[in-house]
Parts: structure tokens; C-alpha cells; sequence
């Protein structure tokens, strides 16, 4: 069997009396990329900070690159985590953010530093401080900082928010380079229509719980559109198999 970048059996998770996560089972080839959607609320965040090592699952279990949860130092070294938060500090530059997080990544060479901020178009704001940033250029330090250690699994929270067309461009060049290189990304998105150009796979959850699951053709927009409609609506989904999918 191809080993897994990700495996979680019956993970839940609940925020006071709020189950978010309800015996989720999800699993990611090394060298895959998965899409994941679903609705507000349907438990994608709550799981990529729990892949993260950002929260704590009450139940079930995960390994992440072959490293059970909750995640140590070394696991975490190997992880890009693009999140809501930008994890950036807003007194220092972008380069001197970038050169903290080597540091705390234990990269020698600060010569990536420089690389990266010109690949994410930053390199003119290089010396500015992060507050003065606006929404898309923090996003793109963000995305830099994700990179500078060049992690095997990137963790990808709606990384298009706040990006304008060039860097909506770039992410998509960025995202397609990574998955060339091998690196595993699971990544969480509403935009359906770039779902079959940036994964192999996608997963919809729904209450919890994996509603839906597909590949190849079954990533076409309006395919994924049914798929969230079936969901929504109470219908269930449908699962991949090697033949294509199956209704359950």
C-alpha cells in the first residue's frame, strides 16, 4: 500500500457542546493533493489546526507523515501551515520575519530568505514592517514563510483570501511547483472552479464527517457543485473507487 501523508480514524472534536468533528475518517497519499470543502461550520479549520498541531482531537487518531498526534518539534519542522492567522509579527519586516522563522526552523541558509520573497513578489516591501501590509501582501508573506523550510506536507486554509489576480496567479504557479516537487497539500477551498487544476483528489465534508469524496472526472466545477447540493440537501454523496464512484 502507498504510504500516507495523512491518516485520521474516527477523529472527533467538540467545542463545548458543539460537535465539530463527528468520527471523521480521511486519509492522503504522500506526494497527493486533496481539495477539502464544505460548508461554514462543517469541521475543515477545526481539522487542519488539529493536523497542525494548533488543537487537540478528543477522540479517534491521526498520524501525519508517519508521526502520530499531537505533533513533536520534529513533525512540526516538516509542516507548511497556511492558516487564518498570519503567524507574522507586525514590528518587524518581511525580511526579518522570514529570518526568524529560520532560525526557528533551524534553515542555515538565509539566502532562501531572499529567493522567496522575490518568488511571492515581495521583495520591493522587503524592508517594511508588517503592519503597514495590506491583506494580500501579509497573505503572500504568509504563503513564504509556509515555504521557507520546504516542508513535506503543506497545510492550506483558503490561501486565495485577500490575494488580487497576480497573486492568485502566483499561488496556482506556487501550489502546481510543490505538487511537481512531490510535496503532500491538503488544501481547504470554496472555489470549485480551481479544485481539478490544484488536486488529484477532493473531500466534502458534511456534519463532521466525510459526505462525499472524488477524482478525476468527478473534479470537474459542476460535478463538485451536485456533490455540495447532494450534501446540503441531506442525499449523501458518493465515495471513489477505482472504477469511479459509488452512491452510499
Amino acid at each position: 500500500m502507498p504510504e500516507t501523508a495523512i491518516t485520521c480514524r474516527g477523529l472527533t472534536r467538540s467545542f463545548g457542546r458543539v460537535g465539530v468533528l463527528r468520527g471523521l475518517d480521511l486519509e492522503l497519499e504522500r506526494g497527493a493533493s486533496m481539495a477539502l470543502l464544505g460548508a461554514n461550520g462543517s469541521g475543515k479549520t477545526t481539522l487542519l489546526r488539529l493536523l497542525a498541531g494548533l488543537l487537540r482531537a478528543d477522540g479517534g487518531n491521526s498520524t501525519v507523515l508517519g508521526h502520530p498526534l499531537p505533533s513533536t518539534v520534529v513533525l512540526r519542522r516538516k509542516l507548511g501551515y497556511l492558516g487564518h492567522e498570519s503567524w507574522l509579527y507586525g514590528e518587524l519586516s518581511a525580511r526579518e520575519n522570514l529570518e526568524f522563522y529560520c532560525r526557528l526552523y533551524g534553515v542555515s541558509d538565509d539566502s532562501s530568505v531572499d529567493s522567496l520573497l522575490e518568488r511571492v513578489g515581495m521583495t520591493r516591501a522587503a524592508s517594511r514592517r508588517v503592519r503597514s501590509f495590506s491583506r494580500g501582501m501579509v497573505q503572500r508573506l504568509s504563503l513564504a514563510r509556509a515555504l521557507l523550510h520546504d516542508p513535506e506536507l503543506l497545510l492550506l486554509d483558503e490561501p486565495f483570501t485577500g490575494l488580487d489576480r497576480d497573486g492568485v496567479e502566483l499561488l496556482e504557479n506556487l501550489v502546481t511547483e510543490q505538487r511537481a516537487a512531490g510535496t503532500s497539500i491538503l488544501m481547504v477551498t470554496h472555489d470549485l472552479a480551481r479544485v481539478s487544476l490544484l488536486a488529484d483528489q477532493a473531500v466534502l465534508l458534511g456534519r463532521g464527517r466525510v459526505a462525499w469524496q472524488g477524482q478525476g472526472n468527478d473534479l470537474a466545477p459542476e460535478r463538485l457543485e451536485q456533490a455540495w447540493r447532494d450534501t446540503a440537501s441531506g442525499q449523501g454523496g458518493s465515495a471513489a473507487t477505482d472504477g469511479g464512484t459509488q452512491t452510499c
